[in-house]
């Protein structure tokens, strides 16, 4: 499916406007500050159903709103499928509502069927420079977004982490904590056997898919292990700290150059190896959704050019040849290279 228009009513700086896309590219420029990440969010709200910038969700609605809403057009050969988001706040809390074609769904039901999108964003540079909860948060975003059951263990774990947490930080006041420790023992791990299995196919794909530009790179999965012998292994440190020290939710990934005798791309890997390091995580990302969907997703390329070598800006011109894409920058003439038809929002 093809992304044709979106309407927007308070969402982040806009009030209510209308944006249409080319099939093939459509290039977003204006001034600092007029919403040119803001319509790239939007776009990408709607398949994900989370924003990629807000900290709190109240953040999406424009200042001084209540409410607000997002409406994408998608077309296909034969059908047309509009997919909405309504925001609602009260007090602090937002709460979202999702429908297809005039019916409301709940959340993994919309998200199985919307178009995914594929997002690059200078940010996105922290997988490789950032701490491990850079890397298990863009891990565990890919895989809730294609995966219901993986999102709702991942769910489970967190909330039953915080739980076990509070027994662990109220012991010395309180008989029988150990036995309620037992309880989400035993929960955690089943969780977390779910959570390992997942990710680890996810690396797997990656290590067969290693190439990019020339180039082969693998990825460690360095887990850390829940289970009871590693419970009964820290169970006096937790006690002192009042904190659970083991589980997934401590987990790297390390990506190296195999070119390069295994090379640690995080420690000693320059700007540019760094860069490709991620592209090849994201090129991966496509083909991964190309493959559980059988269809193309959308490109989103948040300014991403100015970042770039010559070398990484081919790749992704390259890219935009193959994929419908929506990109702000302002190297539109470095876009003249795609050949591709075009359009031009100016806001």
């Amino acid at each position: 499916m093809l992304l044709k228009k979106i309407h927007l009513k308070n969402f982040r700086n806009f009030g209510e406007e209308k944006f249409n896309f080319n099939p093939f590219l459509t290039i977003i420029i204006g001034e600092n500050a007029r919403g040119k990440t803001n319509l790239l969010e939007a776009v990408y709200l709607t398949s994900q159903s989370v924003g990629f910038r807000e900290s709190r969700e109240e953040e999406l609605i424009k200042f001084a709103e209540n409410i607000a809403n997002i409406q994408a057009e998608y077309i296909s050969t034969d059908s047309n499928f509009e997919f909405r988001v309504d925001f609602n706040k009260s007090d602090s809390t937002v709460r979202k509502v999702f429908s297809i074609n005039g019916v409301k769904k709940r959340q993994y039901q919309y998200q199985e069927e919307v178009t995914k999108v594929v997002l690059f964003s200078p940010e996105q540079i922290e997988i490789m420079t950032g701490s491990p909860d850079k890397r298990r948060k863009y891990f565990n975003t890919l895989l809730s977004s294609t995966n219901y059951l993986y999102k709702k263990h991942l769910n489970n774990y967190e909330q039953a982490l915080r739980k076990r947490n509070k027994i662990l930080e109220r012991f010395k006041y309180e008989q029988g904590f150990e036995d309620e420790l037992i309880y989400w023992d035993d929960y955690l791990e089943k969780q977390a056997i779910y959570l390992v299995e997942k990710r680890q196919s996810y690396l797997d794909f990656l290590n067969k898919n290693n190439k990019i530009d020339s180039k082969s790179f693998s990825i460690s999965y360095l887990k850390n292990v829940f289970n009871k012998k590693k419970l009964e292994e820290y169970f006096d440190l937790e006690r002192r700290i009042k904190k659970t020290m083991i589980g997934p939710q401590k987990d790297d990934f390390q990506i190296s150059e195999v070119d390069n005798s295994e090379k640690n791309l995080h420690r000693f890997g320059s700007r540019s190896e760094q860069r490709l390091a991620v592209f090849w995580l994201k090129f991966n990302e496509i083909k991964y959704l190309e493959q559980i969907y059988g269809y193309r997703p959308l490109l989103l390329l948040d300014d991403i050019f100015s970042e770039l070598d010559l070398r990484n800006k081919k790749l992704v011109i390259d890219l935009v040849k193959k994929y419908q894409t929506i990109v702000t920058t302002t190297e539109i003439k470095l876009l003249e290279l795609a050949d591709v038809p075009k359009s031009i929002i100016k806001l």
